[in-house]
C-alpha cells in the first residue's frame, strides 16, 4: 500500500523546513503526488537542465567514440562507461557565430548564445544575445526558489589579453541574462550552500546565530514532519537530509584547512593552487619548497565535487531547474600537477604543438574533467524520483567552445548530454551530424523539452533531428 493510501494527505510541493535562519526545501515525496492522476496521465516530474564548460578543449585524436547505437566509448570518455546508456554524444555541431575571433573569448561568452561577442578592451561588454540557461530560467524560474545558479571555481577574470586585445571578462561568463548583464560564478561552495539553504543577511553575510548546521536549525520542523509521513517518505527525507548534512560538512571542512572565511576562498583560488611566483627566486631551492608545503593548499578534485554536489542538491530539493557550472575560465592557467603523468598548467599544455608528451599530458586533463562529470552523473542516477531517477528526469550538457586548444579551433566541438528529459530522449546513442551542424539545434530541443517556447535560437531554426 502506498504511502498516500496510508495517509490519504497531500503535501504541498513547496513545502520548506523552517528554523531560525535556514530554510530547507524538499525533494520529491509520495505525499506531495495528486490524490487523483491527472486527466492527461501527465507527470508532475520537472525537467532539470545543466550546462558543464570545460575550458580549452580536448585532445581531438582520442576524444570521439566509435558506433552510433552502440557506443564505444573513446580514451577521454572512459570515465562514462557505467553511464553510456544515459548519453548522447554528438559529433559534427559547430556555433558559426564563434568561426570569427581571435582566441578563446568569442568561444567562451558565445558558447550558450550562439552569438558573436562584441570585441572591447573595456567593461563596454555584450555577447548580443541570451544564453540557454537564461532562456529557460526566465520561462521556468518562477517556479523555484531560485530562478538559475551559476557556479564556478575561478574568481572574474580582469585586465586585457594583449595577445588578442580582447578583455578578460569574457573569459569568465557563460550564463547571460541580457546581452549586456552576464551573471558571474559562485566559487566559494559555502556561500553557494547557504543560497540553498540559509537566510542570510541583507549584506550578504551569514547571521551570526545561523553558524549552527541547518539541519540543527530545521530539526524540529523535520521531526513534526517525520511524524506525518509514510514509511517510503520517511526514508526519502531521511536519505535527503543525510546528503545535505554531508555536503555542509565538507564544505566546513574544507573552509576550516584553508584557514578561511567566505571572502578568503577567491584569493585561495587565485593562489593556492599554483606555484608562487612572488617567492624570491634567490630563496635556497630546500627554502621554497618548505614555504610551499607549508601553506594551505586546495584541493581541486574536492572543491570541484562539493560544487556538483550543491548542484545536485539544488535540483533534488526543486531549489532551481537551471544550472551553469564553469571548471575554469577561458585561458585559464590552472596547475594541474596534481595528476599523474602531468606537470604544467591547463592552457600551457593545450597548445602542444604536436608534441606527443604534452599531447598525453593534455588527454589526462582531459579525463579528469569527465571523470568529474561522470561523477555528478553517477549522484544523480541514485537518487530516486517518482517512477525513475533524478537523472531521468534532467539534462546535464557537457562540452567546450573550442575542438583543440593549440589551434582555437572552433569546429566540430565535443558535446556530451546526459539524462533522458523524462524520456524525451533516447540515449545511448553516438550522433554524427554534418560537419558545422548547429550547435543551436541542440539548445532548441532542450529549451523544447524545459517547456520553453523558442523561436529561432542563435543560428538555429530547427531542432537537431533525431534526439
Amino acid at each position: 500500500m502506498s504511502n498516500l493510501q496510508t495517509n490519504n494527505w497531500h503535501l504541498s510541493r513547496r513545502t520548506v523546513l523552517r528554523g531560525a535562519g535556514a530554510t530547507l526545501a524538499l525533494p520529491f515525496l509520495e505525499a506531495m503526488h495528486p490524490l487523483r492522476a491527472a486527466p492527461d496521465g501527465g507527470t508532475t516530474t520537472p525537467v532539470r537542465m545543466a550546462c558543464l564548460f570545460m575550458a580549452n578543449g580536448v585532445r581531438s585524436d582520442r576524444w570521439t567514440p566509435q558506433g552510433s547505437n552502440k557506443i564505444e566509448l573513446s580514451p577521454i570518455l572512459a570515465p562514462l562507461e557505467s553511464l553510456k546508456d544515459e548519453l548522447l554524444v554528438l559529433t559534427g555541431l559547430s556555433n558559426r557565430s564563434a568561426f570569427t575571433g581571435d582566441g578563446h573569448y568569442v568561444k567562451t561568452s558565445g558558447w550558450l548564445t550562439g552569438t558573436t561577442i562584441t570585441k572591447t578592451t573595456g567593461s563596454d561588454i555584450n555577447c548580443n544575445g541570451i544564453s540557454l540557461d537564461q532562456f529557460a530560467a526566465a520561462q521556468v524560474g518562477q517556479d523555484t526558489k531560485l530562478p538559475s545558479i551559476e557556479l564556478g571555481c575561478e574568481p572574474t577574470a580582469s585586465g586585457v589579453d594583449t595577445n588578442v586585445n580582447y578583455t578578460r571578462l569574457y573569459a569568465s561568463h557563460i550564463a547571460w541574462k541580457k546581452p549586456t548583464v552576464p551573471l558571474p560564478c559562485e566559487v566559494n561552495p559555502r556561500v553557494a550552500f547557504d543560497r540553498l539553504f540559509r537566510i542570510r543577511s541583507k549584506q550578504g553575510s551569514r547571521l551570526a546565530e545561523n553558524d549552527k548546521s541547518v539541519l540543527d536549525l530545521v530539526h524540529k520542523d523535520a521531526k513534526r514532519l517525520q511524524g506525518k509521513l509514510g514509511k517510503v517518505d520517511q526514508q526519502k527525507l531521511s536519505e535527503y537530509l543525510e546528503s545535505v548534512r554531508e555536503v555542509e560538512r565538507r564544505i566546513e571542512n574544507e573552509a576550516s584547512q584553508l584557514g578561511g572565511g567566505e571572502n578568503l576562498a577567491p584569493e585561495l583560488l587565485k593562489h593556492m593552487d599554483t606555484l608562487d611566483k612572488n617567492i624570491s627566486k634567490a630563496m635556497g631551492k630546500a627554502n621554497r619548497e618548505e614555504e610551499l608545503n607549508s601553506r594551505p593548499r586546495l584541493d581541486h578534485t574536492e572543491h570541484v565535487r562539493l560544487m556538483m554536489d550543491i548542484m545536485v542538491l539544488a535540483f533534488w530539493s526543486d531549489s532551481t531547474r537551471v544550472s551553469t557550472f564553469m571548471f575554469g575560465n577561458a585561458v585559464s592557467n590552472r596547475n594541474f600537477s596534481f595528476l599523474d603523468g602531468v606537470s604544467g598548467s591547463h592552457h600551457s599544455i593545450s597548445h602542444h604543438k604536436g608534441s606527443g608528451k604534452q599531447l598525453d599530458q593534455y588527454q589526462v586533463i582531459n579525463t579528469w574533467h569527465v571523470a568529474q562529470y561522470a561523477y555528478m552523473l553517477k549522484r544523480m542516477k541514485e537518487i530516486k524520483e517518482g517512477n525513475g531517477t533524478l537523472l531521468d528526469h534532467s539534462m546535464v550538457l557537457f562540452g567546450s567552445g573550442i575542438r583543440d586548444g593549440n589551434s582555437h579551433n572552433p569546429h566540430n566541438v565535443p558535446v556530451v548530454l546526459a539524462g533522458k528529459a523524462n524520456g524525451q530522449f533516447k540515449t545511448g546513442r553516438h550522433l554524427k551530424f554534418d560537419k558545422d551542424t548547429p550547435l543551436c539545434g541542440l539548445y532548441k530541443g532542450m529549451l523544447k523539452r524545459m517547456g520553453a517556447k523558442v523561436g529561432k535560437f542563435g543560428d538555429a531554426s530547427t531542432e537537431l533531428a533525431n534526439l
